[in-house]
């Protein structure tokens, strides 16, 4: 469970990352008067960000034939990205925080024991079982405690 113990700390770290995210997007939105120009903003720093570390880290440049051979679908996890930023600019506000993230957390919860149970996008199978059940009904639970 040490060895667990930084990978679990990093973990949390980026939950909280997160909620700062979505609260500068919502905050930057009143600023700019614009969903879509803040969420263009989150992005655009995002994708500069992660060229910088492709930079440091000397990651080649995927060739073409590299890029022809992988499926449509696996281009477009931006698209689900640019979903989440844009509900969170929206969402937050009216919400709160807490009970945003924590219905996030109840729908990711949701759609991984799906993705598990099925093996969707090849996610290795896990079967739904009763405790995992268990644990998605009290996150949603959580969900309700946090909202009243």
């Amino acid at each position: 469970m040490l060895r667990l113990a930084l990978p679990m700390l990093f973990a949390v770290a980026a939950g909280v990352s997160l909620v700062v995210q979505q609260a500068l997007n919502a905050n930057l939105r009143t600023a700019l008067n614009s969903a879509a120009w803040s969420g263009f903003m989150s992005y655009l720093l995002g994708v500069l960000c992660m060229a910088a570390l492709a930079l440091v880290m000397r990651d080649p440049v995927p060739s073409m034939a590299t890029a022809s051979r992988i499926p449509w679908f696996a281009w477009s996890g931006g698209l689900f990205g640019a979903i989440f930023i844009g509900l969170g600019i929206f969402l937050v506000p009216r919400l709160g925080a807490a009970t945003f993230f924590a219905l996030l957390i109840a729908g990711q919860m949701l759609g991984s024991i799906a993705f598990d149970h099925f093996g969707v996008l090849g996610v290795p199978v896990q079967p739904v079982s009763a405790v995992r059940i268990a644990g998605a009904a009290l996150l949603v639970a959580g969900v309700v405690l946090i909202r009243m």
